[in-house]
């Protein structure tokens, strides 16, 4: 076993990323902080109201359908944090700021513009988060307005006019996200046909079905220019030497699995709680973002970065499958057993998307808190190997995988910080 299979990031990734108490029950630090104001009556960074919408979303999508589908999931995420960052942009370009109200001094989390700026940045994120997940959720509707008005009420005195301002901002920036979201072609049926032949994916349901999310290279990315943008070269030949010592190892892992290796399989694929491998970064984010003391704008725009390149490199990722259409391990030797909890995912096999997710995610991640570079790598080791202990995943789609998300992630970074495109509902 090599160095990094030697660590068990399970208990030290929990306390890292969450938290955790006496009865290991993991915790949210990011989100679990109530809306707050300081001695002074200005709301502290702890008041923030992206987070708060993300962990209302990752709730709704644990208790949905949306749960098992990462690819789903990652799409309400997605148009959850574009439309926050962009309302936020929107409103402070339509409001400005009243510097005279409350100046920034040091320490209390405004940044120019002070109060008024908070409160708009509050009301855009508010109320971009309640339309776009009422699209998602309508039968949870009257909660998201519930959440919108305790977050107007949560400053000291009456809810400030700015936050209403900033509020029909971010309905409007909601309501042109639900546009997109509706022609973007992620609930267009698949119209195609799985080829056959030897080394080739074939559906192990029974009775079979078409691949899981097989429309998604007819998806309208955020960033790419191409759902091909990115492809990677074609898996080893089935049969080739190369191709049979990767077999050979998930071959050899299934037959001698030990406790560790499945707790860390399980791990991973249940999205650490958070029933999507979208929900697990997101709270990562959520974490450092509190721990950073960022303000919403700052926020938003982590957030946004971070789903966006999610969603787009899920979207390169089933275009490469799609074209490779791979057998899975356990089709090609079906002496390589499963760990039941996890079962053996209805698409090809190259290239993993958990791994697509988690290089996407940790390339973001670390443009925005490079000190956590080194802990974001790890992750991203241990989420592909969780794959291979499960029996679902060669090396190589695990490699790939992580390489084409870091591709996307770079991607997105570049254009964002090029200035010739923001972050926005287009």
């Amino acid at each position: 076993m090599k160095p990094i299979e030697r660590i068990t990031l399970l208990y030290a990734l929990a306390t890292l990323v969450y938290g955790c108490d006496s009865d290991r029950r993991l915790v949210d630090p990011g989100v679990s902080k109530s809306l707050m104001a300081d001695a002074s009556g200005v709301p502290s960074t702890e008041g923030l109201a992206s987070p708060r919408w993300q962990e209302t979303a990752r709730k709704f999508i644990t208790q949905s359908a949306l749960s098992g589908n990462s690819a789903a999931a990652t799409r309400v995420y997605a148009y959850l944090s574009v439309a926050q960052h962009d309302a936020v942009v929107r409103a402070e370009d339509a409001i400005g700021v009243n510097e005279s109200e409350t100046d920034a001094t040091p320490g209390n989390g405004l940044g120019s513009g002070g109060r008024s700026r908070l409160e708009a940045d509050r009301g855009a994120v508010a109320g971009a988060s309640a339309v776009v997940l009422t699209y998602f959720d309508p039968a949870d509707a009257p909660l998201f307005e519930d959440q919108v008005q305790d977050q107007a009420n949560a400053g000291p005195g009456l809810p400030h006019p700015d936050f209403g301002r900033g509020e029909a901002v971010g309905r409007q920036v909601g309501a042109e996200a639900i546009a997109r979201a509706k022609t973007d072609g992620f609930d267009l049926p698949w119209t195609g046909t799985v080829p056959v032949g030897s080394g080739l994916w074939f559906s192990s349901a029974k009775p079979p079905r078409p691949p899981a999310n097989a429309q998604l290279p007819g998806m309208r990315p955020f960033f790419l220019t191409s759902v091909d943008q990115f492809r990677p070269g074609a898996p080893p030949a089935f049969g080739s030497p190369s191709y049979l010592a990767a077999l050979a190892e998930v071959r050899g892992i299934s037959d001698t699995r030990m406790a560790e290796q499945v707790d860390i399989a399980l791990f991973w694929a249940r999205g650490a709680g958070t029933s999507s491998i979208g929900g697990f970064w997101n709270t990562i984010a959520t974490g450092w973002i509190e721990e950073s003391g960022l303000r919403e704008r700052e926020a938003t725009h982590v957030f946004a970065l971070l789903d966006a390149a999610m969603m787009d490199a899920a979207i390169g990722c089933w275009d490469a499958k799609l074209t490779y259409w791979f057998i899975r391990p356990p089709q090609a030797d079906p002496a390589i057993t499963l760990i039941p909890a996890i079962g053996l995912p209805n698409h090809p096999s190259y290239p993993s998307a958990h791994s697509c997710y988690c290089g996407a995610a940790a390339g973001i991640l670390s443009g925005f808190f490079p000190a956590k570079t080194d802990s974001l790598n790890a992750m991203v080791a241990q989420a592909g190997l969780a794959r291979i202990y499960a029996g679902i995943h060669y090396r190589f789609d695990v490699e790939t995988g992580a390489q084409l998300g870091r591709n996307v992630a770079r991607f997105v970074s570049e254009v964002d910080r090029s200035g010739s495109s923001a972050v926005a509902v287009r």
